[in-house]
């Protein structure tokens, strides 16, 4: 008789504990993460006059003595529960900018808004779809005897896009340096854009910030080259933010001319070093910047904040621009499932990093994403609602908000994480069951609107 696998035997165990009812009760509860928290405490609320006790909870009547929470994972490779919940709270958390909701105004939607592309520069030629990958008129080859192009027309998912055409004259040490100076070249691009705005409608520069507010709401995506580009939502407001209309000067056609000149006149300088040099880092020549759509003309706000939502959710291994974990050794990232290509950028930064002119990059703590040190989603202070206020907003409806009046007294410690190998399984289930009743839903309601 062949025995089951040790994931079946171990989840028809945990199906037989006398608490899995409660066990699964917690799983749901955590949308079956696939690797929670576990924690271990109590939790009492008592009256802030009489001391009497209103409320107590302790983990000593749980499954194992602990309550699992949820891992709160962005990436769906890590866990698809949390990620889901991740991308509908950035889809809320965008939307809310562009449309109001979430304590901003509706009024936004008739302000000055951009969805603006901003791309990283040529680094050398790479396999292209489409008939870009074509040879040149003139033909040659590159100084180390390499075609000029591949003479092949390529389809969106042929695994040669993306992958330079000769890895010898790719610029890797750029590549690797401008990804690590992303967040300067943002911040910088940002600096200019509220200077260009100001100088174009003849204010001083310095008093840009009592006649208007910029806002925004950027992503981070790897393109098939592993280079990093950036999306965002840019939006013009009064002085006070989006309760505040901006002044008469600030229109849509200034800030789309202002948006292109900052973002031509950006540059950073890289710290000298002997290995390559001073670089100096600018923005792609690829630049886009639409308006978002008030009436008829531009880009659909819903879509816009459902495409970001979308994107937010994916780690650098999906993309194939990466890992989603750090990498400790050289041998840890010849053992890496990547591309040629990625590897050879990965060990630059791992190179780069040991490099004394290069230590505050810290490159071989962020090898695992070429370099790129940011955060793949961030957002100015007035744009909209935080993650924070959306959890909270969250737990309220669902019954887990403080009781009104009462003391708190919080006991918790980290005990572990993860599941065992039957748990997953089961985890897994609750996750796929919960998404699909969610779709189902949605269809519903999207039939339902469609019909009225």
């Amino acid at each position: 008789m062949r025995q089951l696998p040790e994931a079946d035997r171990d989840a028809i165990r945990i199906a037989q504990d006398p608490k899995f009812p409660r066990w699964l009760e917690q799983i749901t509860a955590t949308g079956g993460c696939a690797h929670p928290v576990h924690l271990s405490g109590s939790t009492t609320a008592l009256d802030a006059d009489t001391g009497e006790i209103l409320h107590h909870y302790d983990t000593l009547d749980e499954p194992g003595e602990r309550l699992l929470v949820r891992c709160r994972n962005r990436r769906a490779t890590v866990c698809p529960a949390c990620s889901r919940l991740h991308a509908g709270d950035t889809f809320h958390l965008v939307r809310a900018g562009l449309l109001g909701g979430k304590s901003v105004p509706a009024a936004v939607r008739d302000r000055p808004r951009l969805f603006v592309t901003l791309t990283a520069p040529s680094f050398g030629a790479v396999h292209r779809a489409g008939e870009l990958c074509r040879p040149r008129r003139d033909g040659g080859t590159c100084d180390h005897g390499r075609p000029l192009g591949c003479g092949a027309v390529h389809d969106s998912a042929n695994p040669l896009i993306g992958q330079p055409l000769c890895p010898h004259c790719y610029d890797y040490a750029g590549h690797v340096l401008w990804h690590a100076h992303a967040g300067k070249l943002w911040d910088r691009f940002v600096i200019s854009l509220r200077r260009q705005l100001a100088s174009s409608a003849g204010l001083v520069q310095s008093s840009f910030a009592r006649h208007a507010r910029l806002s925004f709401a950027r992503v981070a995506e790897y393109q098939k080259r592993a280079a990093i580009h950036v999306h965002a939502v840019i939006r013009l407001d009064g002085p006070t933010g989006p309760e505040d209309d901006p002044p008469p000067w600030g229109t849509t056609h200034r800030l789309v001319a202002a948006v292109r000149a900052s973002a031509r006149r950006t540059l950073v300088l890289t710290p000298y070093s002997p290995a390559v040099g001073e670089l100096a880092l600018r923005w792609g020549g690829q630049l886009d910047a639409r308006p978002l759509r008030v009436s008829s003309a531009g880009l659909d706000d819903e879509a816009v904040a459902a495409y970001v939502a979308k994107y937010v959710s994916k780690g650098a291994s999906e993309t194939g621009a990466g890992l989603d974990h750090k990498v400790n050794t050289c041998e840890d990232i010849d053992a890496s499932p990547v591309s040629a290509h990625v590897r050879t950028l990965m060990h630059t930064c791992w190179r780069f990093g040991g490099l004394p002119e290069y230590a505050p990059l810290h490159l071989r703590t962020w090898t695992h994403t070429l370099g790129y040190r940011g955060h793949i989603l961030t957002k100015s202070r007035a744009y909209s609602t935080t993650y924070a206020a959306l959890r909270a907003e969250r737990a309220q409806h669902l019954g887990h908000s403080y009781i009104p009046g009462a003391v708190t007294d919080v006991h918790w410690r980290y005990v572990g994480s993860g599941h065992s190998p039957g748990a997953a399984l089961l985890a897994a289930g609750v996750s796929e069951d919960l998404h699909s009743v969610r779709e189902a839903l949605r269809d519903a309601l999207a039939a339902q609107r469609s019909y009225t």
